[in-house]
C-alpha cells in the first residue's frame, strides 16, 4: 500500500486528472443539453482525442529541449520571437483569469463552512485569501508537494461525486436523453474544450517524471481517460435527471448544473454534496493551473530554485489575480470568455506548430495529421469569437424564450 501511495505515476495520473476535472464539469450539462446526449457523447470523444494528440505534441515538444523547461522555453526555440511572445500573451491571460476566477468561486464555500463549524462570518475582505494561503505552501514545495496534497483532494472529489450520484441514477428518464440536436451541439464546443486543459502540467511533470517519455505518455493517457469517463456518466445523470427547459433557464441565470439538479431531487445529500463537490472540483484544478502557472513563470523569468526565487514566483502566481479581484474584477471575467479560444491556440496550435521540425515528426501522414490539428484549432477559435459576438445564438435560439 506504501508503495503504491508513493508510485510516482499514480501522482502524475491524479494530477492530471485533478487538474482536469474541475469546476467546468459543474458548467457543461446546460450549454450540451440544447444538442442532447448522443451529440454529446461524439462531441466529448472527438474533442478528447484531439486534445489527447495535442498533449503528445506538447510533450514531444517540450522533451525536444535539454534540461528542464516550460512553455515560454518549448516555444522560442520552436518557434522563435513569435511562438515566444504568443505564448506569454495566452499563458497569463488564460492561467490568471482560470486563477482569479477559482479565488472568487471558492469564497462562499469558506464564508459558509466558517460560518456553519464556528458562527463566525469572515469579512468579506479576507474571504479571497482563502485559497491562496491554504494552498499556496504546497504550491512552493512544487510537484511533490501539489501530489501529496491532490491525493487527499482527490479522494475527497471521488466521494462527494459518489455521493452525488448514488441517489440520482434511478431517477434517470431515457426518454430524456433521446434528444437529438447536432447542429446544437456545435454551440457547446469553446466550452467543452476548456475541460480537457491537463497539459498546462506536462512540464511539471516531465521534471517529477525524469523525462521518461514512456511513463510520460502512459500518465496522459490514462490520467485523460479518467476524466471523460467521469464527464460521460456525469452527462447522463444531469441530462436524464433535470428537463431540458430547467437547464435552459440555468443556462440563461449562469447557474451550475447541481443546481438544477438538487431542485429536481429535493434532497438535503444532493445539496450536501454538491457544495463538497464543487470545493474540491475547484481545488484540485486550482493546483494544477497554479502549479503550472508558477513554474511557467519561473521559466520565463529565470527564477532560480531558491528560497527567495519560489517566494517571488508564488509572489507572481497570486498576486496579480487578487489585485484584480478586488479593484477590476471584470477584466478577468473578459478575459475568460475566450477561454475557449486560448486553448485552442495554446493547447492544440502551439503544440502543433512546435511540432512540425522534430525528426519523429517527418513524414507525408504525419505532415498531414498536424495540419488537421492545427485547422481544427483555429476553427475552435473562430467559434468561440463568433459566440462572443452572438452569431452562434441561431444553433440554440429555439430553446430560449421569445423575447
Amino acid at each position: 500500500m506504501k508503495t503504491l501511495l508513493k508510485n510516482p505515476l499514480l501522482g502524475a495520473v491524479l494530477l492530471i486528472a485533478g487538474t482536469t476535472l474541475g469546476v467546468g464539469m459543474l458548467a457543461f450539462p446546460t450549454v450540451t443539453a440544447f444538442g442532447g446526449f448522443v451529440p454529446s457523447v461524439v462531441l466529448f470523444i472527438l474533442i478528447w482525442l484531439l486534445m489527447l494528440s495535442s498533449s503528445f505534441f506538447f510533450l514531444d515538444a517540450n522533451l525536444s529541449v535539454k534540461g528542464e523547461s516550460n512553455m515560454i522555453t518549448m516555444a522560442k526555440q520552436n518557434l522563435g520571437t513569435w511562438g515566444k511572445v504568443l505564448s506569454w500573451i495566452v499563458y497569463l491571460l488564460l492561467l490568471y483569469s482560470l486563477t482569479a476566477v477559482f479565488i472568487v468561486g471558492s469564497k462562499p464555500l469558506f464564508v459558509d463552512t466558517i460560518r456553519d463549524l464556528s458562527g463566525y462570518t469572515i469579512p468579506s475582505w479576507l474571504a479571497p485569501f482563502s485559497l491562496p494561503v491554504l494552498f499556496g505552501g504546497f504550491i512552493y514545495a512544487g510537484t511533490r508537494g501539489v501530489d501529496l496534497i491532490n491525493r487527499l483532494l482527490m479522494i475527497g472529489l471521488i466521494i462527494s461525486y459518489v455521493l452525488l450520484v448514488f441517489f440520482v441514477p434511478e431517477q434517470v428518464d431515457v426518454e430524456r436523453l433521446s434528444h437529438i440536436d447536432f447542429p446544437a451541439i456545435g454551440f457547446a464546443i469553446p466550452v467543452v474544450i476548456t475541460a480537457f486543459g491537463y497539459h498546462i502540467v506536462i512540464p511539471s511533470l516531465a521534471t517529477y517524471l525524469n523525462r521518461d517519455r514512456a511513463l510520460l505518455r502512459r500518465a496522459i493517457l490514462i490520467g485523460s481517460c479518467v476524466p471523460i469517463l467521469v464527464y460521460l456518466f456525469w452527462e447522463v445523470l444531469v441530462l436524464g435527471v433535470v428537463p431540458l427547459e430547467m437547464l435552459t433557464n440555468a443556462f440563461q441565470q449562469g447557474d451550475v448544473a447541481t443546481q438544477p439538479l438538487a431542485q429536481v431531487l429535493q434532497n438535503p445529500w444532493i445539496s450536501l454534496a454538491a457544495k463538497f463537490f464543487a470545493f474540491f472540483a475547484i481545488v484540485t484544478t486550482f493546483l494544477g493551473v497554479t502549479l503550472s502557472l508558477s513554474d511557467f513563470l519561473r521559466d520565463g523569468m529565470k527564477i532560480k530554485r531558491t528560497h527567495g526565487g519560489r517566494i517571488l514566483a508564488i509572489l507572481l502566481t497570486f498576486v496579480p489575480p487578487l489585485i484584480f479581484v478586488y479593484w477590476y474584477p471584470k477584466g478577468f471575467y473578459v478575459a475568460l470568455d475566450y477561454a475557449g479560444a486560448f486553448v485552442a491556440i495554446l493547447l492544440v496550435f502551439l503544440p502543433a506548430a512546435m511540432v512540425w521540425k522534430l525528426k519523429n515528426y517527418k513524414g507525408t501522414l504525419k505532415k498531414l495529421f498536424i495540419l488537421l490539428v492545427i485547422f481544427l484549432s483555429l476553427s475552435i477559435v473562430a467559434l468561440d469569437i463568433l459566440q462572443e459576438f452572438g452569431k452562434l445564438q441561431y444553433l440554440i435560439s429555439e430553446y430560449l424564450p421569445k423575447k
